[in-house]
């Protein structure tokens, strides 16, 4: 069987931006009329997103898939990692969970994870011209280098080619580069074949001595120096410690309070992208703030660790004033869970077995059960008719009395459940507000004036912006002859 060829991006540091260059590397390959697919080994990201072949990899793999005007598959990210704890993480093999592992356990794990890894991404080669594959962390962490699966260790046992790129908006960005080639071995450092600079602020120019440097010192060939993508916003963020703090809108003021384990936060994203709405994210030691007219609680991977993290920060009290003022509450999956009276874990699948008091503002109860539910799904919003995509991806079951004023109808059946005053909402649904004519309905009855964005369509537009802009500043057709 006729295999593609493949490129790897690796960093020299965490978050350099790895996630949006392979994004953009996939557009513009793809409109150079070849067959592309994204790949990355291992990545930790509560951010999921739910596969055509009925599985779960990270979003930001879902956003490159798109690029390559691809459907997502499992394929794509065969070892997602979801922390639960600041120990232990979900160990996701292939879109499915294979256990709960703490940190020094999943070191023992990954040996033979090395299987998957390899067996996904064969069929990736062999269904398309080019996999442009990206690393996570950095190959410099050579104390993980035993059994790694992520950066030179899947570079090596698959033979791929390799770019090093560096963040120069964090300062240090030549001896990130430089000391990277110190501190790897010659069998690894000779799997690097080039590298880039990316976040650049202001003239490029200025940077030509050190970049000169970098070449001359490490002898790897530069492929160029990518300015700050000012359209980044556009797309979907990857890392929650990189969302904005406050949209630009104005109008509706929307809360999104920034949980400790936040998961598929990208579901604010359509919102902030309205003129209408001001979307703010409450972060820790940050009160709600006063005016807000409506408060989300997004997606968690650890409903009841995060619940008590509300409650630390005093969220619960500022929720129930909130809602004294006539505010409104909508709690998505693991927020939906936290507004319910009581969670039950008898069998102890978040933390010790037993039940956890809820927010106690809709009157079901969820039982945490070992089977995961994953599926997309089209639903109808029960308030307005509007009919929408959306998916879900939660474990916990709920039932109780406000399920039979539900927030929407999936084939019929009811879905989530609303307060008996309407101004409490909570659904299982993540990615409802991608769907602008269901956004436009929500934003109505909240007495807001929608401004008519097409959301997906803008996403769209940023990815070619995207490509155009590497296509500006870096060689793209040198990386992309360095595949093999």
């Amino acid at each position: 069987m006729a295999l593609g060829k493949a490129i790897m991006l690796q960093g020299a540091g965490s978050n350099v931006g790895k996630s949006m260059l392979v994004a953009g590397l996939c557009r513009a390959a793809v409109r150079r009329g070849l067959t592309v697919a994204p790949f990355k080994p291992q990545n930790m990201s509560n951010n999921a997103a739910v596969t055509a072949d009925g599985g779960e990899i990270g979003r930001a793999q879902a956003l490159q898939a798109r690029a390559c005007g691809l459907d997502p598959v499992t394929d794509m990210n065969p070892i997602l990692l979801k922390p639960e704890t600041d120990m232990g993480a979900q160990v996701v093999v292939q879109g499915k969970r294979l256990t709960t592992a703490k940190a020094r356990d999943y070191a023992k794990l990954k040996p033979q994870l090395m299987a998957p890894v390899l067996e996904s991404f064969k069929r990736l080669k062999a269904a398309h011209d080019l996999v442009i594959v990206e690393g996570a962390g950095s190959p410099a962490e050579v104390n993980l280098r035993a059994g790694d699966i992520a950066n030179m260790g899947f570079a090596v046992a698959a033979d791929v080619p390799v770019v090093l790129i560096g963040d120069i908006d964090r300062g240090g960005v030549i001896a990130q580069i430089v000391g990277t080639q110190a501190v790897l071995d010659a069998g690894d450092a000779a799997m690097i074949s080039g590298f880039l600079i990316n976040k650049f602020r202001g003239d490029v120019s200025l940077f030509d001595d050190g970049y000169a440097l970098i070449e001359r010192t490490t002898g790897w060939p530069g492929f160029g120096t990518c300015p700050w993508f000012a359209d980044a916003h556009k797309l979907p963020a990857e890392d929650a410690l990189d969302l904005p703090k406050v949209s630009s809108g104005e109008g509706l003021n929307v809360a999104v309070l920034a949980l400790s384990r936040i998961a598929n936060f990208d579901d604010a994203d359509p919102l902030a992208a309205e003129s209408g709405v001001r979307l703010s994210m409450i972060r820790a030691g940050q009160a709600i703030p006063g005016d807000t007219d409506l408060v989300i609680i997004p997606g968690s991977k650890s409903t009841i660790g995060d619940l008590a993290f509300l409650r630390a920060q005093g969220w619960d009290i500022d929720l129930a004033a909130h809602l004294r003022r006539g505010g409104r509450v909508l709690g998505i999956c693991g927020g939906y869970q936290m507004l319910g009276t009581r969670i039950e874990d008898p069998d102890g699948i978040e933390g010790p077995p037993g039940a956890t008091e809820g927010l106690g503002h809709l009157d079901v109860v969820t039982r945490m059960t070992p089977d995961k539910r994953l599926t997309r799904v089209r639903a109808t919003h029960a308030a307005s008719g509007a009919e929408f995509s959306g998916y879900e991806i939660h474990i916990g079951r709920t039932e109780g009395r406000d399920l039979q004023r539900p927030f929407g109808f999936v084939d019929g059946a009811a879905e989530g459940a609303i307060s008996g005053d309407g101004r409490v909402m909570g659904s299982y649904l993540h990615g409802m507000f991608a769907d602008d004519g269901f956004r436009a309905a929500f934003l109505a009855a909240m007495g807001a004036a929608p401004s008519g964005v097409a959301y997906d369509a803008g996403v769209d537009a940023a990815l070619d912006a995207l490509a155009d802009h590497l296509e500006a500043h870096l060689d793209v057709t040198g990386l992309l002859g360095l595949a093999r």
